[in-house]
């Protein structure tokens, strides 16, 4: 009797590797130059295609429609010798190195791979595999003249192939930093794992060279590697491409969360001739971060005619007074000068010749929000316009 995963868990890791290829797909197509990405979504479409193969549903099917017992066999150690190769090249590459140095080791990597694919299928098409087996064919056929030095190939060169690259994954992590270093850091269990996977297979294998059955190595523990470290190779391979956009993304929750309070500040001050429209739900973080900061620009545009020299000065004369840093006490002056602005916006009073021609930046922004919970700003608020008068 076999035993072993289900369908469902080889399909969902299937599918989730798949998924996370196809998202990464478009932008592996437009930069075309980009041989690491491509080379990335390429890995883990081939990933993908190992689980789909290796679900028990798969090859049966695929025994059924070819007519030959076990064809799936060596379709799946094709494409578990391919990823195994493919993780390695992608390392290769990706890693900082000479170029002939990077040269040499890829032709090696691929030839060592194109050599072990084809000694599998020569292997299969000699040897003789009557027996359908869906789960437990390395231990069924351990014995068999042939089918026993492919199934003792694939064990080795991926296992060899995969230690590689957790390795080189390990010594890459400790040269840099960010994202590509934790990326690099998951990788290396995700690849121990594979390791482990092909390690249990070989000693089922070994076991029934000396006669003991010790399949439930095969069909129950190994399987159990598998579904953990398709789940880490996504996640190690996804972080360093998803890495720098999930940071922007941080940054500018981060940013949108910081002008609230200059927001507050500004969003009923008229802004004639400006356009604001209510951004759809599922806008991105730096979209709603461009948009607020372009509306904040435009309230402060159209306070322009109303900033007063005196309450500024005034203002920052109370905050340097009040022991603020002269960069502190200059966004609280501009802070307590935009208070007043907007309230002579609303009684249609100018400052008349003491007009202050002060204009920001965008880097200004954040600094004219937290400046707005000083308390100089907050005790010029409730004076109406006037803080030296009042206590620090």
């Amino acid at each position: 009797m076999e035993h072993g995963p289900s369908d469902l868990a080889f399909y969902t890791c299937g599918c989730l590797l798949l998924l996370i290829g196809l998202v990464k797909l478009p932008a592996a197509i437009n930069r075309r130059h980009d041989m690491l990405l491509r080379a990335a979504v390429a890995l883990l479409v081939i990933a993908s295609t190992v689980f789909f193969l290796g679900a028990p549903d798969s090859i049966a099917l695929i025994n059924e429609m070819s007519g030959v017992p076990n064809l799936a066999a060596p379709l799946t150690y094709t494409a578990l010798t391919a990823f195994s190769g493919a993780s390695l090249l992608l390392i290769i590459n990706w890693r900082p190195a000479r170029p002939e140095q990077t040269r040499r080791a890829s032709r090696i990597c691929i030839a060592g791979s194109c050599f072990v694919i084809l000694a599998i299928h020569g292997l299969f098409w000699l040897g003789d595999t009557p027996v359908e087996q869906l789960t437990l064919f390395d231990g069924y056929y351990a014995d068999t003249p042939y089918i026993r030095e492919m199934i003792l190939l694939y064990l080795l060169a991926q296992g060899a192939g995969t230690l590689t690259t957790s390795i080189l994954c390990w010594r890459w992590s400790r040269e840099v930093t960010g994202s590509l270093r934790a990326g690099l850091r998951i990788l290396v269990p995700a690849y121990l794992l594979h390791v482990a996977y092909d390690g249990v297979k070989l000693v089922a294998v070994v076991a029934r060279w000396t006669g003991r059955r010790w399949d439930f190595l095969i069909d129950q523990v190994a399987p159990l590697a598998a579904a953990p470290s398709a789940l880490l190779v996504v996640t190690g391979f996804a972080l360093p491409l998803a890495g720098p956009r999930l940071a922007l993304t941080f940054q500018a929750l981060r940013q949108l969360q910081e002008l609230a309070p200059l927001w507050q500040e500004l969003h009923a001050v008229p802004t004639p001739g400006s356009v604001r429209t209510a951004l759809p739900w599922w806008s991105t973080p730096a979209v709603r971060l461009t948009a607020r900061m372009t509306a904040i620009f435009d309230a402060l545009l159209s306070l322009a005619p109303y900033y007063d020299a005196r309450a500024r000065d005034e203002a920052y004369r109370t905050a340097v007074g009040s022991g603020e840093p002269p960069r502190c006490a200059r966004a609280t002056a501009d802070a307590a000068m935009i208070i007043d602005a907007v309230r002579r916006q609303r009684t249609e009073r100018g400052p008349d010749e003491n007009l202050d021609n002060t204009t920001w930046g965008t880097h200004d922004l954040v600094h004219l929000s937290k400046a707005l919970s000083s308390p100089v700003v907050h005790r010029f608020r409730l004076s109406g316009g006037s803080v030296e008068s009042r206590p620090a």
